[in-house]
């Protein structure tokens, strides 16, 4: 089927299965940022944004985005200061997790431009770092808010 959305800021016109992922739309059209780990909607490691929310890109069909704006990392400008923020904390380790709490990060601050630290792992509560970096992307998330 064909899929109109407007995908990191510019119109786009994909073609998807009718029982197809978001997910798996995107990694083939080469937006590699959005990973593919749980499956169900709980490690936010696929996280995009639609319509400026997070959104679960394993659990989204593709067909639920028509007419809808998508956001992956990839359509972040470079000065974007959750990327650099993230970057210059070095709130990563492996990196799987990044993209998806990069874009979950954006989101809470536009909602709370000065989130507390109970604020910031309430919003990023459904993004899982296997690595254990939870202190440096808390950091991160203090950054790109000053």
């Amino acid at each position: 089927m064909r899929l109109e959305l407007t995908l990191n800021e510019r119109p786009a016109v994909l073609e998807c299965a009718p029982d197809e992922r978001i997910l798996d739309v995107l990694r083939r059209e080469g937006l590699t940022s959005v990973r593919a780990t749980c499956g169900i909607g709980i490690c936010g490691s696929c996280t995009v944004l639609m319509d400026g929310e997070p959104v679960s890109g394993c659990l989204l069909l593709a067909a639920q985005a028509a007419g809808r704006e998508i956001t992956t990392v990839e359509g972040l400008p470079a000065e974007h200061p959750v990327p650099l923020a993230f970057d210059a904390e070095h709130a990563f380790q492996c990196g799987w997790c990044t993209p998806g709490m990069i874009l979950t990060a954006k989101r809470l601050l536009e909602e709370i431009p000065q989130p507390s630290d109970e604020q910031i792992a309430d919003g990023l509560g459904g993004n899982l770092c296997r690595c254990g970096c939870y202190v440096k992307i808390r950091a991160a998330v203090r950054r790109a808010a000053a």
